[in-house]
């Protein structure tokens, strides 16, 4: 298993199989510098990585703008998300992104004009004439859901025909709705987050073997749950909350476990999800140069199967 081996997507893009996700680049609980984030990307880019997923909603616009001009002369294939418009307001203060622009605020928006809008200003900021896949984010409630099936991804499709975005996707924390949508839609990926990890692996239950069955490929993203798994200490988030201690002390169980192997926790977490079938690929948020060399590096290591078997 190698970092930056391709995988072909039924959409007909090839793309890394590790991916960086840029919610840090919005300054997800901890503010970054465009140095910081310029490192980043470079690291990434000079290791083979090809898939760089963003959206307006990490730091209200401010993780796109980064990263736009980094793109410049590089190979790449890049997702962004609709669902959420940016709105001037008076102020609008994030209490997760730090970096965030604090003069806009999201609204929820579902509709074909809002898909229209979401993906023209996404462009604006990113510096690009188009992208190649486009993600539903977020659709929690089931009016949303509702929403997103009747109008957004009608747009979505049409654009998809056209040939102005090369694949359809559902990116969520959570896997009724994605298994909805494989079922009533003909979309073409799911990033999925934190629900197919060693610490949850709800995703097994319905949602992987039916995007197998449809032929839906699936993107593990949160795969470290956002944070708990690479430091559980108190302190340390669950799903972007507080850690509950019995998740602390789960997760200090696995670690322990992947000690008894003489494998690095990190290793184990990253190349986790590839082993069921619908998995095509890992996106993983870095922050610094540093973590994507680590990231990458344990992503090609070797994991040993009895260590597999011990997990389960």
């Amino acid at each position: 298993m190698a970092h930056n081996s391709m995988v072909q997507l039924r959409s007909g893009v090839a793309i890394s199989q590790l991916g960086l996700g840029t919610a840090a680049f919005g300054g997800l609980y901890t503010s970054v510098t465009d140095a910081d984030v310029a490192a980043t990307m470079r690291a990434a880019f000079e290791r083979g990585i090809t898939y760089i997923d963003t959206a307006p909603h990490y730091g209200k616009g401010v993780a796109e703008r980064r990263v736009a001009p980094l793109l410049t002369g590089r190979t790449f294939h890049l997702s962004t998300k609709i669902g959420r418009l940016l709105a001037p307001c008076a102020s609008d203060v994030d209490p997760y992104f730090l970096d965030a622009d604090n003069k806009v605020e999201r609204i929820k928006d579902y509709s074909a004009a809002g898909v229209e809008r979401s993906l023209k200003e996404s462009l604006e900021r990113l510096q690009l004439d188009s992208v190649d896949f486009l993600f539903i984010h977020d659709p929690d409630l089931p009016a949303e859901a509702d929403q997103a099936i009747a109008e957004a991804y009608p747009a979505l499709e049409k654009m998809r025909n056209q040939g102005l975005i090369k694949g359809i996707g559902i990116g969520m924390n959570s896997t009724a709705t994605p298994t909805r949508f494989i079922r009533e839609t003909d979309i073409d990926l799911v990033l999925i987050a934190g629900r197919y990890s060693l610490l949850d692996r709800a995703a097994a239950e319905e949602l992987l073997p039916t995007a197998l069955a449809k032929g839906v490929d699936i993107i593990a993203a949160g795969v470290f749950n956002s944070g708990v798994f690479a430091n559980p200490v108190a302190g340390s988030t669950f799903d972007y909350d507080p850690a509950p201690t019995e998740i602390i002390e789960r997760t200090q169980r696995l670690r322990a476990l992947c000690a008894e192997f003489n494998t690095s926790p990190t290793a184990a977490a990253l190349q986790f999800p590839l082993r069921h079938p619908a998995v095509k690929a890992v996106l993983v948020g870095c922050r610094t140069a540093a973590e994507v060399i680590q990231n990458c590096e344990a992503f090609d290591s070797q994991v040993p199967e009895e260590l597999w078997a011990a997990l389960g």
